[in-house]
């Protein structure tokens, strides 16, 4: 095969993409462009083991495979926009690069709070460089530490921070209680005990109007008026998929790049898309649309996207199933562990317990029409591979749909 493959963005997703193009007979060249100058590494480890000093970014850096060793790295690049029907990508020099083939792999940014007040003392974590800078503030004696939203990021830093030593901890979140939203109320619950009994304050039922501070903060104020001091403010509230450069194209942009079964994006075979920036029908479930943020989504679409565009620029059809991944996560918070298999946002009206109990390890249902669609797990070592047995039950179910 002779042309050209440029995936736009460095991370996990763009990776595997490349790996997986030339795992599906690509032989081409690949071009991959990334604005980080950092090849890709590994981003769950920047809330825990990164935060707490614990893994320098040697240790998170992915080695790309040997079949992927002369893939052109353009590290340090924006693209800043995409012409789809000329086949061309133009980077933020105004310099343009041709394709045969496009992967979007551009993920997500972290959105931030539209709030008065300074800007100093505010942070995100979403990159290496995001990660040290807030280990530096983090371990300043006497900081006091607000995290704004109780999601896994807002959980995961709050564990850290207090394992630090930080005295002061407080998670601000509108919601009543931390990570409802994928979990229910049950696990919510749980979860919220465990915090507190490990020294996180938390400030639910309530937003953030505002910041105090001339340089840099030294409170928050809250919705209800309560002003939280605070020297270190962490921002997890939500992502924002970076899709601005394929604006203009026709494209559904609105939540992430829309694809097909296939994960092609819009009506251009030549196109497809993976990772968190992707949003695709899972047919394994109910054939809606939706985004997952999870570490195994980079690779799994990844696998499918390179298989059907490896077809198309052969010259054949794309004789793939639909794409029907089995999402996981996990989430180490303190000395205990997330670990969930499906789709649980799915049954968060029939939760029910299958193993242990709330106050200590736990195993959780999720069900839809009386049919379990995912389990989550809290607790030890023992939770999680409560949960890992139920994954091949899981697998083997037919579609919510059929």
């Amino acid at each position: 095969m002779t042309g050209r493959v440029v995936v736009v963005g460095a991370s996990m997703g763009g990776l595997r993409a490349a790996e997986q193009l030339r795992a599906a007979g690509w032989t081409g060249t690949i071009t991959v462009v990334g604005d980080e100058p950092h090849m890709p590494y590994n981003r769950p480890p920047l809330s825990k083991e990164v935060l707490a000093g614990k893994a320098p970014f040697e240790s998170l850096a992915f080695t790309p495979k040997a079949a992927a060793a002369d893939v052109d790295w353009r590290l340090g690049t924006r693209v800043a926009a995409a012409r789809l029907a000329e086949r061309t990508v133009v980077l933020d020099d105004g310099s343009e690069i041709p394709y045969d083939g496009l992967v979007v792999a551009t993920g997500m940014r972290p959105r931030r709070l539209r709030c008065p007040g300074p800007l100093a003392g505010r942070h995100t974590v979403r990159t290496i460089d995001d990660a040290q800078g807030l280990r530096e503030e983090l371990t300043r004696p006497g900081a006091r530490v607000v995290v704004v939203g109780a999601g896994f990021i807002g959980c995961e830093v709050a564990a850290t921070a207090v394992a630090l030593g930080v005295t002061e901890v407080t998670v601000v979140d509108p919601l009543p209680l931390p990570m409802v939203g994928p979990l229910g109320e049950l696990l919510a619950r749980a979860l919220l005990k465990r915090h507190e009994e490990r020294g996180v304050r938390f400030a639910l039922g309530t937003g953030v109007a505002g910041f105090e501070g001339e340089d840099r903060v030294t409170g928050v104020v809250l919705s209800d008026g309560k002003v939280l001091p605070a020297d270190v403010v962490v921002e997890s509230v939500g992502s924002v998929a970076n899709t601005e450069w394929l604006a203009g194209n026709g494209l559904d942009l609105t939540d992430g790049v829309l694809t097909d079964e296939q994960l092609r994006v819009g009506s251009r075979p030549e196109v497809v898309a993976v990772g968190d920036v992707a949003r695709f029908p899972n047919a394994r479930y109910d054939g809606a649309s939706r985004r997952v943020e999870h570490w195994s989504i980079p690779a799994d679409t990844a696998r499918h996207a390179a298989r059907t565009l490896a077809a198309h620029l052969a010259g054949g059809r794309c004789e793939s199933a639909p794409f029907a991944p089995l999402p996981t996560f996990w989430s180490d918070q303190h000395d205990f562990r997330l670990q969930s298999f499906g789709a649980p946002v799915l049954g968060l009206d029939d939760v029910r317990v299958l193993d242990g109990d709330p106050e200590g390890d736990v195993l959780v249902g999720y069900h839809a029409d009386d049919r379990l669609v995912g389990v989550v797990a809290l607790g030890g070592h023992s939770a999680a591979m409560g949960a890992a047995r139920y994954r091949a039950q899981l697998l083997k179910q037919p579609a919510l749909t059929a």
